[in-house]
């Protein structure tokens, strides 16, 4: 016997509805979320089910808060960029590149403010082969986003683009700071970590080869003083520290750079590594046996 009602020959089957009508009833009555809070609920639920794990749900919980984010909630304020001057000599270019360790500058002639095109670090490899060229030659077009740009919108850009940062303007005109796409991604996987990052559960202090230490700046000053059987303290007193980062960061009076030195307690700190304007890594040694290497 025929089918009475034959599918259309151009048409997929449909797919069978295998809901009972008791789930067909409560998903009436309580429909899904409307709101974002009520859609990260509904995720912490999933995991309390074991329906999805933990990092999945704190994923998918941060794809969902960056809809609400812009460029200027991720941003690397103006203050804190690495900009190059179009005027700077080749190895100024090249102690820029050596002790700040970015792909990417923003190059501006005159005033700061003036940027004029993206240095990629690896093109002054182009520079050294052929000291002729005109660093001009080697820019490429800088991009411009509003403080408002949202984020979804903006990785959408990077990744069609191929441009890996961006420069951020405000309402008035001015450049406001920079976004990289390395910023966007950490708001959904968190941070991520380069060769300079160690677990947290590895410890904080770490002995080198060398006779010098490797020191996280998120380091207790009272941890480091007590590994040095140092005594660290800063030149007011009134202000209180709890990181040796916090603390180098004001004796300095400004926010230490990759190479920048320091002298503190008896103490030689040297930055190794920063990131979001601050200090992740320093490498320690006695002052004495310091002076002893120069």
């Amino acid at each position: 016997m025929s089918d009475p009602h034959p599918a259309h020959p151009g048409r997929p089957p449909e797919r069978e509805d295998k809901r009972t009508f008791l789930q067909k009833v409560a998903e009436f009555i309580n429909p899904g979320p409307d709101s974002t809070e009520e859609l990260i609920n509904a995720l912490a639920e999933a995991e309390d089910n074991q329906v999805i794990g933990a990092e999945s749900r704190v994923m998918l919980e941060r794809v969902i808060r960056m809809a609400d984010m812009t460029a200027s909630d991720v941003m690397v304020t103006a203050t804190r960029m690495d900009t190059v001057n179009i005027e700077a000599p080749y190895e100024e270019l090249l102690n820029l590149v050596i002790n700040t360790a970015h792909s990417r500058f923003p190059v501006y002639q005159g005033e700061r403010e003036n940027i004029i095109g993206i240095l990629m670090a690896k093109d002054l490899l182009k520079l050294q082969r052929a000291p002729e060229l005109n660093i001009r030659a080697l820019l490429r077009p800088a991009v411009f986003v509003p403080e408002s740009k949202g984020l979804n919108d903006l990785l959408r850009e990077f990744r069609g683009n191929r441009n890996h940062l961006a420069i951020v303007i405000d309402e008035f005109g001015r450049v406001a700071g920079l976004v990289t796409i390395e910023d966007v991604l950490e708001q959904i996987v968190g941070e991520i970590e380069d060769e300079f990052d160690i677990p947290e559960d590895e410890g904080d202090i770490f002995g080198l080869a060398d006779r010098t230490y490797r020191v996280s700046g998120d380091t207790p000053i009272e941890r480091v003083a007590e590994a040095f059987d140092a005594s660290i303290l800063g030149s007011d007193p009134g202000e209180h520290f709890d990181t040796i980062g916090g603390l180098i960061a004001h004796e300095m009076g400004h926010v230490p750079k990759r190479g920048e030195s320091f002298r503190l307690g008896g103490l030689h700190f040297v930055v190794l590594h920063t990131k979001g304007g601050a200090v992740r890594w320093f490498k320690v040694s006695r002052v004495e046996d310091a002076s002893a290497a120069e």
